[in-house]
């Protein structure tokens, strides 16, 4: 069985965060592995409060897991603060991950901000470049890049700018787009469009932490970055389908959707 590791925050209300990235290891029949950054206080309605894990415990979290269940692939979500940012790059580095997926989670779906300011250029300079692919949405890639992004030129731009600077590929989501989900991504001076209508559903929280694991247990499997890509933006698009509405906000994807069992009842 192939396994895939999260490095992000919880989500007490199972939305986004880890607990998105393991239900979607576990549609995509992988062993998914966690370690957690920080803790939220949040539900559908927004983020009421965040306490960071320690730096020093995120480095025994990520030290236990590839000293015996050494992961396929690696997806990267909320980090915070500096020091969390400067020991998640040292213990990747020091046990060679592959196929890492970082997901620059900047600010919440309802407003939050979720990484300190002060760290923002650490996670330029030291985490980013360290990703296979990088999956920032667009107010994320305007902050990584400088660039306005107002029209698919300027996302291109904004591309080919965060690829070159950080030496990886990128992807990014276009969500946030008035009258389309189109996503871009650049990969070795190529860039491709995957093309999807916005989905009649609010219900959208956690969309990016889900996008991102989905890639990485693509990735796991052996697929080509582009392949993996495609296929993630079909499953994401498919559990925003599924129409599950849960709680008095922007409620979260029905992860499970494809999965059938003699256990429980929809």
């Amino acid at each position: 069985m192939k396994k895939v590791l999260t490095i992000a925050g919880s989500d007490c209300s199972g939305g986004a965060g880890i607990q998105a990235d393991l239900k979607t290891m576990t549609s995509h029949k992988v062993y998914g592995i966690s370690v957690i950054t920080s803790l939220t206080a949040q539900n559908t309605t927004g983020v009421y409060d965040i306490m960071n894990v320690d730096s020093k415990f995120v480095e025994k979290q990520i030290d236990c897991v590839f000293e015996d269940i050494r992961p396929d692939a690696v997806k990267i979500g909320m980090v915070s603060n500096k020091d969390i940012i400067v020991a998640i790059s040292k213990k990747l580095k020091e046990h060679k991950a592959s196929n890492i997926v970082v997901d620059p989670v900047m600010v919440s779906t309802s407003g939050k901000q979720l990484l300190s300011p002060d760290a923002i250029d650490n996670l330029i300079n030291m985490l980013l470049p360290l990703g296979t692919v990088i999956t920032p949405n667009i107010p994320e890639a305007e902050s990584i890049s400088g660039l306005i992004i107002k029209d698919s030129e300027a996302m291109e731009n904004a591309a080919r700018l965060i690829g070159e600077k950080c030496g990886a590929a990128v992807l990014i989501k276009g969500g946030h787009s008035a009258d389309n989900a189109n996503d871009l991504l650049y990969d070795a001076g190529e860039l491709t469009w995957f093309n999807t209508k916005k989905a009649d559903n609010d219900n959208t929280h956690g969309t990016g932490c889900t996008l991102s694991s989905a890639i990485a247990c693509n990735l796991a499997y052996g697929l080509s970055l582009k392949e993996s890509v495609k296929k993630a933006k079909e499953y994401v698009t498919e559990a925003i389908g599924a129409g599950l509405s849960l709680g008095r906000g922007r409620g979260p994807l029905d992860h499970m959707y494809c999965i059938t069992s003699k256990f429980g009842k929809a």
